[in-house]
């Protein structure tokens, strides 16, 4: 894809899942843009050995945006960075097409070894807020990340992952459209969890005072004898 077909796309994403844009022209002030533009010329120059020249311009968009992209990422069409301050993607990750991220995430690694060390994310994806993925593993297709969440294992297609560490809230086989994402709608499993255990204290609880009716029940006619 060429500069201008760069452009044309990335005006085309923002507009799509940005409501607060209101012109193309504000397209141009967006971090998202600019730091996806630098991101495009840094692979360009690290899959052609150029390490050097290609992290220079990947950090010059770093200190104008507060995104940090490594240049040896993969990242497929479509993705967008929304507002962006603190962003963080390591070298390995690998984002596949129509991807959302928000302000705060990490996707890293877990320490200093080699190789495949940052998480692959799958197609439709969105990431909340401060949400932190790390290692390398595979967040699956159309699933989201709740705010906050720290995602430390495997996410099978169509999840949703709240909680720290991240717990997988299964929503079946049915994909979830870009356009229906949003970081409000969400399962609370730790809530359930309580309402779940209040329950049950509630039961426990009332069969204690059952047991009690009947052990005076059976005193009574005990001493009636």
């Amino acid at each position: 894809m060429g500069f201008l077909s760069n452009i044309r796309e990335e005006i085309r994403i923002i507009r799509e899942r940005d409501p607060a844009i209101h012109s193309s022209m504000e397209v141009f002030l967006y971090p998202s843009f600019k730091v996806m533009l630098h991101y495009r010329a840094a692979h360009r120059l690290y899959e052609k050995g150029h390490f050097f020249l290609a992290r220079w311009v990947s950090q010059r968009a770093a200190r104008k945006t507060g995104i940090e992209i490594h240049p040896g990422a993969k990242i497929g069409k479509g993705l967008f960075i929304d507002h962006g301050n603190g962003v963080i993607i390591g070298e390995t990750t690998i984002i596949g097409d129509n991807v959302t991220l928000y302000q705060g995430v990490t996707l890293g690694g877990t320490g200093k070894e080699h190789g495949k060390r940052h998480p692959t994310i799958g197609n439709n994806v969105m990431i909340s807020a401060g949400a932190k993925v790390l290692g390398s593993f595979t967040i699956g297709d159309n699933s989201k990340i709740g705010a906050g969440s720290v995602v430390l294992s495997e996410v099978p297609p169509n999840s949703t992952v709240v909680g720290v560490p991240g717990r997988v809230v299964k929503r079946g086989n049915v994909a979830l459209p870009q356009e229906t994402m949003n970081q409000t709608d969400l399962p609370d499993p730790v809530r359930e969890d309580i309402v779940n255990l209040q329950c049950a204290d509630t039961e426990l609880t009332n069969r204690l005072l059952e047991l009690e009716k009947e052990m005076r029940i059976l005193r009574g006619s005990r001493a009636a004898e």
